[in-house]
């Protein structure tokens, strides 16, 4: 940070930063477990040579503490792979089913909101389209911060809600579905070549929610790769030309995802067909009624507190696949 020149480029220098204090937020972790450790082992001595009722309990409940605190060291230190520490880019896209399903995927838009806020990660919104009625189509949201990508890659797939639909007069229980998209988020440190000529650029004026630019000016860009089908869109900027520069960003990510997909899907010998947002491709269900469950497919984890987990409450489920991957 002091070498010459290092503040001429404040996108890479803020990146640095963080980068920088991130690493530093794992040494203090590792520093302040390893004194607690030590703090442990001679209260243990201390009630070796002399037994203290009260000593006792409070070891029993500081060593609970402590375990929970080395469980999660331990899971931010499997995020090891080449872009855990990446920023994410999530898309959200409501299944068949019509006011229902974009119902559900406006609730699930805010659940990722709020787990972002709670923890400190921030959201920027890329592309919003609106459902029919109420709810959302589809939203690609921009979450920053160090890791998004390395929790949030657990998240992908078809998320399942049944429930008493808010919707239907006669109070019938209804199934809807949404699927996740999870990518990282590339800024020149992957090299993913993309001819031009192979990409189909369409402008159009923004849909969402925002200031007087919008419907104003045809500012909003989507891309289509023609080769693999991959479509992306942004409208967040003013400017078309600044939005073109992010569209191709994301279109590079979503390349990058679509090529380790199909080398995952050639090692494992299995199509790599995408599966239909319905019944039987969903890696999580969210039950409201007859009884409040949400429960992961992948992992067997659960939990009766259907409010938290809607509340943005859902690192029981990222953990628990994290682990997985290495068990």
């Amino acid at each position: 940070m002091l070498e010459p020149g290092f503040w001429d480029n404040q996108e890479n220098a803020q990146k640095v930063i963080s980068e920088s204090n991130a690493l530093k937020d794992v040494v203090g972790d590792y520093t302040e477990l390893t004194d607690e450790q030590e703090n442990l082992e001679m209260t243990l001595e201390l009630l070796r040579e002399e037994f203290d009722a009260e000593m006792q309990e409070d070891l029993g409940n500081e060593l609970k503490e402590f375990k929970t605190k080395m469980e999660a060291f331990e899971l931010q230190m499997l995020l090891s792979d080449e872009f855990d520490k990446n920023n994410a880019i999530l898309e959200l896209h409501s299944g068949a089913g019509g006011t229902e399903s974009q119902d559900w995927a406006s609730m699930l838009l805010r659940m990722y909101t709020r787990w972002a806020e709670h923890h400190g990660f921030k959201v920027e919104t890329l592309d919003y389209q609106a459902g029919d009625e109420a709810g959302v189509k589809s939203v690609t949201l921009s979450i920053k911060g160090h890791n998004a990508y390395g929790y949030l890659k657990a998240e992908k797939g078809v998320h399942r809600l049944v429930r008493i639909s808010p919707f239907d007069s006669s109070g019938r229980r209804h199934t809807s579905f949404s699927s996740i998209e999870v990518m990282p988020e590339f800024e020149g440190d992957v090299d993913v070549e993309i001819k031009m000529e192979d990409v189909k650029i369409d402008t159009y004026r923004s849909s969402g929610a925002g200031g007087q630019h919008v419907n104003t000016t045809d500012s909003a860009v989507r891309m289509t790769h023609i080769p693999t089908g991959a479509i992306v869109t942004c409208q967040t900027e003013r400017s078309q030309i600044k939005n073109r520069e992010r569209a191709l960003n994301l279109l590079k990510a979503k390349i990058y995802q679509i090529r380790v997909e199909e080398e995952e899907a050639r090692l494992l010998e299995i199509r790599g067909e995408q599966k239909e947002i319905g019944w039987g491709s969903q890696i999580r269900s969210y039950v409201f009624h007859p009884y409040s469950m949400v429960k992961d497919h992948r992992t067997n984890a659960e939990t009766g507190n259907v409010g938290a987990v809607m509340d943005g409450e859902i690192d029981l489920f990222i953990n628990a696949y994290l682990r997985s991957r290495i068990s």
